[in-house]
């Protein structure tokens, strides 16, 4: 059960990257610019104040994180942060493969 939760989640990740992937896209066509849209400014139209609080509390418990890994992060296109999200989630919660001539009770 949590197992499918889990790869519809992914699943709709994904999804939301390829629609960012047809809108830049898109974008791409109208202005003939390539401009990416990033995840941080995606992530401060969606609630720019828990942006905020997770930056203050991630400042609180390990301050090299933000500069190391989430600023990265937070550059980045949001296209490819739900996809890898999205294709990790459904590779990690994938079905089992079958035992052959054993019983998985």
């Amino acid at each position: 059960m949590i197992r499918g939760f889990f790869r519809l989640v992914g699943l709709l990740l994904l999804a939301g990257g390829f629609i960012f992937m047809v809108y830049d896209g898109a974008r791409w066509v109208a202005d003939q610019t390539l401009k990416f849209t990033r995840f941080g400014q995606f992530w401060n139209d969606i609630h720019q104040s828990s942006q905020q609080a997770f930056r203050a509390w991630l400042d609180g418990t390990a301050p090299w994180l933000w500069d190391g890994v989430v600023k990265v992060i937070l550059d980045q296109p949001v296209f490819a942060v739900l996809g890898v999200l999205g294709i990790l989630l459904m590779l990690l919660f994938r079905p089992r493969k079958p035992l052959i001539g054993y019983s998985r009770n």
